[in-house]
């Protein structure tokens, strides 16, 4: 059974939905819709019971931008999530989640791989999950337009960081029983369990040049924190051009000034970067070159292998057989 509550005005969407079943087919069908199995990974999703009996609940309350979610499974589920969608936080109070690379620790805060696809397994779990809508966190950290954030979904934090983690989880909660979604109660709550989040996991960022400090390459720093921020997706000079206040003919002659490249060699320099950062973190067994060569932007696969080994001196197969187990 489900259910979805539609604010009526502007703003965030409130959701309420709840999901139960006894039946591993049910259970597919609703914990894949959820996390956006498309009919390409459904395929990869299986449940059955651990025991003899089966069940599952999945609850979720709060709106568009921030949902407090708890699911519960009595059996074994398995499946494949895709890339993209909300940032996802977990909590294991008990059974077992694992993922390709580990088993995932107990009553800890952890952040679900958000911007690669990954396989998991869990048995007989009890989880406190919480989605956090990305445009909403950008804003809640400044970020520019719709520049991207990256996280390291490998992390642990320490104690105080959950015990601040639990404490957002408990305000979202009291702000929603006292006040609803379209209190100001809750838009506070939200926004001081973003900024948690991002102090807990706090964003990647990429090392620029320090020449890049300097007061005359200001607007040239502008149009590369946007090749940065953008580079997974398609980046043309006339768009650093509208980033830096530059014309199109002083972003190409700053970028040969100051890195003796084209902007689109600088921008494919950063990409192949990305690609090893994610090679070098990998599954060695998962066979996925190609899957992250083309999330960065490279569609012909054959020049991408030769401008990875001219950059790196060696090809990407061998980067992701050196990358740790």
């Amino acid at each position: 059974m489900s259910e979805q509550v539609t604010s009526p005005s502007e703003g965030p969407e409130a959701i309420r939905f709840e999901f139960t079943g006894h039946r591993p087919d049910d259970a597919v069908r609703d914990l894949a819709g959820v996390y956006g199995a498309g009919s390409d990974v459904v395929g990869r999703w299986v449940a059955h019971p651990s025991d003899g009996a089966f069940d599952h609940r999945y609850t979720a309350v709060g709106d568009t931008e921030v949902t407090i979610r708890r699911a519960q499974l009595h059996g074994v589920l398995q499946g494949v999530v895709p890339a993209g969608g909300d940032y996802v936080v977990l909590w294991i109070g008990a059974g077992s989640v694992e993922t390709e690379r580990r088993t995932l620790p107990h009553d800890v805060p952890l952040l679900l791989p958000p911007d690669q696809e990954f396989a998991f397994r869990t048995a007989d779990h009890d989880l406190r999950i919480v989605h956090l809508d990305r445009a909403f966190v950008r804003r809640v950290a400044g970020s520019h337009g719709d520049a991207a954030l990256r996280f390291d979904a490998h992390g642990e934090p320490d104690s105080e960081s959950a015990r601040r983690w639990q404490g957002a989880l408990t305000a979202l909660a009291r702000a929603l029983r006292v006040g609803g979604t379209e209190s100001v109660a809750w838009q506070g709550a939200k926004v001081a369990a973003a900024e948690v989040f991002l102090d807990v996991f706090p964003p990647l960022l990429d090392d620029l040049p320090a020449v890049l400090g300097q007061p005359r390459n200001a607007r040239l720093r502008a149009a590369v924190e946007y090749v940065h921020n953008h580079a997974s997706e398609p980046v043309t000079i006339s768009d650093l051009s509208a980033a830096s206040g530059l014309s199109v003919r002083s972003v190409q002659e700053s970028f040969r000034r100051v890195f003796d490249v084209s902007p689109l060699t600088y921008l494919r320099q950063v990409r192949l970067d990305r690609v090893r950062a994610e090679l070098l973190d990998a599954d060695p067994q998962a066979g996925a070159v190609g899957d992250v060569a083309r999330r960065w932007g490279f569609a012909h696969l054959g020049r991408f292998s030769a401008a990875y080994a001219e950059r790196f001196g060696e090809y990407p197969k061998e980067t992701l057989r050196r990358s740790v187990g």
